[in-house]
């Protein structure tokens, strides 16, 4: 009676060098190392320019932001100054009035002033003066201090005398015409006559 099994013999073994897909598979092995070793080496560029992206867009952005700032500051230096001409125009605004009726109160003081006017008349000028005068002084005008030496800030001199002593050079004189202070800022400078050392 013949055996159903056989033993296989050494022809019968198939190497793994010889097998056509242990081969394939080692070959893809291969392809595959060598991809990942490509891909590795490009890494270091892609790297680079993703870095050189991003200080770009930073630099970009500190740049945006500079001009943010200089666009805030200088609007808010546009809105300080037109609240400054704001108020200065509120705090000056009825100046170019007082300064019109100023005539009117030099007028009174030369009537009050003149000879051979009646007491009584001369009262009710006084009375008319004062009150025109204590409106003006409650709006901010006050009278300039001609009284002592020339100050060419506030004083106008329209007449010299000559002095020959020191101590009276570039003295006032005379007033001829009071000058005024608006609110600290010069409304009308006072005319006077100045003593000048030879």
């Amino acid at each position: 009676m013949l055996k159903e099994t056989e033993t296989a013999g050494p022809s019968d073994e198939i190497s793994a060098a010889d097998d056509p897909l242990a081969n394939g598979s080692s070959a893809e092995t291969e392809n595959e190392m060598h991809c990942s070793e490509g891909g590795e080496a490009s890494d270091p560029s892609e790297l680079e320019a993703a870095l050189a992206e991003r200080d770009r867009a930073a630099a970009e952005k500190e740049e945006l932001h500079d001009q943010f700032l200089r666009a805030q500051a200088e609007f808010d230096n546009i809105r300080k100054r037109l609240q400054r001409e704001h108020d200065e125009f509120r705090q000056y605004a009825s100046m170019e009035t007082i300064e019109s009726l100023l005539p009117i109160v030099d007028d009174f003081e030369r009537a009050v002033a003149a000879p051979g006017v009646d007491p009584e008349v001369r009262k009710g000028l006084e009375l008319i003066h004062n009150r025109i005068v204590d409106v003006f002084t409650r709006s901010g005008l006050q009278p300039i201090d001609s009284e002592g030496h020339f100050d060419p800030n506030v004083h106008q001199a329209v007449d010299r005398a000559a002095t020959e002593h020191d101590h009276e050079d570039q003295k006032i004189l005379e007033v001829y015409q009071k000058g005024y202070l608006y609110k600290e800022k010069l409304l009308r400078p006072a005319m006077v006559k100045v003593a000048v050392k030879d």
